[in-house]
């Protein structure tokens, strides 16, 4: 290899105190970086024209305020050559030349970026471009003389070792050390410069790109279609952990504004891209001589919220939290500063329809404010759930603010009080069962006493002894799966609120499955496919696992559907790479079935944090996790199925690999 600075020497290096510091220590991408970039809508074939005017829209529109202020030529700006072994740009194009431009930029207030390639030349258009390999060093300096503020760095014609391929999906070696080699150069000029590494999520780069530069591209490139918003997410379900201050995954640049989506769709992608903590890099034209951003699209891109959640100081990517499949939405969250929360939920369906998020799904039982970002409302004091209306693709965007932890519920906001009688109300449970917890937390120490527990599932009343001196006394209750639950308890001791504690439940493993067809177990190294150790592998709509599990039925169920509570296991490192400009999803079918019932599908993302090429397992040992609802059961002894029953009608076949499963019961 011709590498001057190999990776191995970066690692040994940064054990000493003269190492090259990650580069959050550089002062750079404190939160998310936001800007405009020419790629999504003037691909490889930007001009000193359409660069100036839409670095100049960035400044009328008023969108450098917001926060849009890295405005990067991208791919088609320099020539098949070096010239006196330097690169340069194409002067028919740039006539003024990049320091020029560059200038220009920042007389603007602006961030001025540029592309190039770890490769010999970049990546493939109809004007060939020299890359950056061999000469890291050179090019930094040169850049660092246009003083540039901003480097993304792409992976094409890398792979020496097999011959220089435009593109290169299964490389013979990691990308890790060319990367590293523009790190260090860039860290020898006396420049902070934002680097970007554009490597596509070959080789999992949230384990060694941080180390290395302030973003990374965990999958191939947005295409401009809307079923790249669900394979973009997919992706990025198992990479949200890694984001924080100097560090974060880049799902790639907004097609907000290149009327490709419709205004729904876009809210979507923003909303997404913004609470994921991605990089917020405007792909299309703001203004040129043939186009102008529509009103609708800017509207979108300047909203202060959203911006603000992408923008939030603590740095907190949103996670996936719960995935209906057949019913076509999902639910994602996280924490924001100043103890809020934000929460999206997508409706996948190509009809407007009525949804309910249920605030246990983001751990939140109360609400004193919630404000819904995209119907410009605000509601308060809101109780286990809210439903508003989702336009086809739209997103419910929610702020939560002043909440109540999930499973907490106080007698002054779920109570009526009628003497010693209080009805509490809106009581969720994500389980129906008979072995929920209730714990009734008293406003003083108590006399000795008693209480009547009455739950609306099996409209039982239970005494329940209160000894002297107690500030809190529990006992089971049935509850059904929903947020529609009723209690009444009778007390002479004043109850301040109640506790709902979900059933432990009990965890089957895949190894407790018997299996038919060709499906088989396979163990995984210590400390994978946790918490078992094994997976089953090669389900479909023939190849199967069942076990058998047994269950207890609320006594008022026997003509009604009761729904258990699962959570599944499972592994999926099926990454669209090559298929990611069709119809590849970078997701996989599971399918739950009890006692012949229909199946339930669920469509898992990726679970792999590590390397699909050279990692161990090649991620398909790395473990996640998801509920969903169940029916079909009856009490006693239960058949429970694992498979692929829509396999057959699905881009993959072969489903997710099956961990194992908890039943909460």
């Amino acid at each position: 290899m011709h590498l001057v600075w190999s990776f191995q020497v970066f690692l040994i290096g940064l054990a000493n105190s003269a190492a090259l510091k990650p580069r959050i220590d550089n002062g750079l991408a404190k939160t998310p970086p936001m800007g405009w970039n020419t790629y999504n809508h003037y691909a490889c074939s930007p001009n000193e024209a359409i660069v100036k005017s839409n670095a100049k829209a960035l400044v009328d529109l008023g969108l450098d305020n917001l926060g849009y202020r890295y405005v990067t030529i991208d791919c088609g700006w320099t020539i098949p050559d070096r010239v006196n072994g330097s690169l340069t740009w194409n002067e028919t194009n740039f006539p003024s030349g990049f320091p020029a431009i560059g200038q220009y930029i920042h007389d603007l207030g602006l961030l001025f970026g540029v592309y190039e390639d770890a490769g010999i030349r970049s990546c493939q258009t109809d004007i060939e471009q020299a890359g950056s390999l061999y000469h890291e060093a050179q090019d930094a300096a040169l850049f660092t003389s246009w003083k540039i503020d901003a480097l993304k760095y792409d992976n094409c014609f890398s792979d020496e070792a097999t011959g220089y391929p435009n593109v290169n999906y299964e490389p013979s070696t990691s990308p890790q050390p060319r990367f590293a080699n523009m790190t260090k150069a860039l860290a020898a000029q006396n420049r902070a410069v934002l680097f970007q590494i554009c490597e596509w999520g070959i080789d999992f780069p949230a384990l060694w790109a941080p180390a290395l530069g302030h973003t990374w591209r965990i999958g191939n490139d947005i295409i401009p279609a809307w079923r790249a918003i669900w394979r973009t997410l997919n992706q990025a379900v198992p990479q949200t952990s890694f984001a924080g201050p100097g560090q974060w995954p880049d799902l790639d640049m907004l097609e907000v504004g290149n009327d490709i989506l419709t205004i729904p769709e876009e809210q979507t992608h923003l909303s997404l891209w913004a609470i994921l903590k991605s990089p917020l890099v405007i792909g299309g034209a703001l203004k040129d001589d043939l186009t102008s951003i529509n009103k609708d699209s800017l509207a979108i891109l300047s909203n202060k919220d959203v911006i603000g959640f992408n923008q939030d100081s603590l740095g907190k990517s949103a996670e996936l939290k719960r995935r209906w499949s057949e019913e076509g939405y999902e639910v994602w969250s996280g924490p924001l500063s100043n103890g809020r929360t934000v929460a999206a939920l997508i409706n996948w369906a190509d009809e407007t329809r009525e949804l309910t998020l249920n605030l246990p799904d983001i751990g939140v039982q109360f609400a004193g404010r919630v404000k819904d970002i995209w119907a410009g409302k605000s509601v308060q004091n809101v109780k286990t759930s809210y439903t508003s209306t989702v336009q086809p693709h739209g997103v419910m965007l929610l702020e939560l603010d002043d909440t109540i932890a999930a499973g907490s519920y106080s007698s002054n906001d779920f109570a009526s009080v009628n003497g010693n009688t209080y009805t509490f109300e809106s009581i969720y449970a994500n389980t129906s069962s008979s072995n929920h917890a209730i714990v009734v937390q008293f406003a003083s120490a108590t006399k000795k006493s008693s209480l009547k527990i009455t739950d609306s599932l099996e409209q039982i009343t239970k005494t329940v002894s209160v000894p002297a001196s107690q500030k809190s006394v529990s006992a089971k209750l049935a509850l059904s799966a929903g947020g529609d639950n009723k209690l009444v308890i009778e007390s002479p001791n004043t109850i301040k609120s109640i506790e709902i504690q979900t059933p432990a439940g009990k965890y089957y493993p895949c190894t407790e499955f018997s299996i038919s067809g060709s499906a088989k177990i396979e163990t995984c190294d210590s400390g994978f496919c946790k918490p078992t150790g094994s997976k089953l592998s090669y389900i479909n709509s023939s190849n199967k696992g069942s076990a058998n599990v047994q269950v207890t039925l609320p006594a008022s169920s026997k003509n009604e559907t009761i729904l258990k509570y699962i959570e599944v296991d499972f592994t999926n490192n099926d990454i669209a790479l090559s298929t990611s400009w069709g119809l590849g999803s970078n997701s996989r079918n599971i399918t739950i079935s009890v006692n012949d019932d229909k199946p339930v599908r669920l469509e898992v993302p990726l679970s792999g944090k590590h390397s699909e090429l050279f990692g161990p397992g090649k991620g398909w040992w790395d473990t996640s996790t998801l509920g969903l609802l169940v029916g079909g059961w009856k009490s006693g002894d239960n058949v429970v199925v694992v498979g692929n029953e829509a396999g057959d009608d699905s881009f993959q076949s072969y489903g997710a690999d099956f961990v194992g499963l908890k039943v909460f019961d």
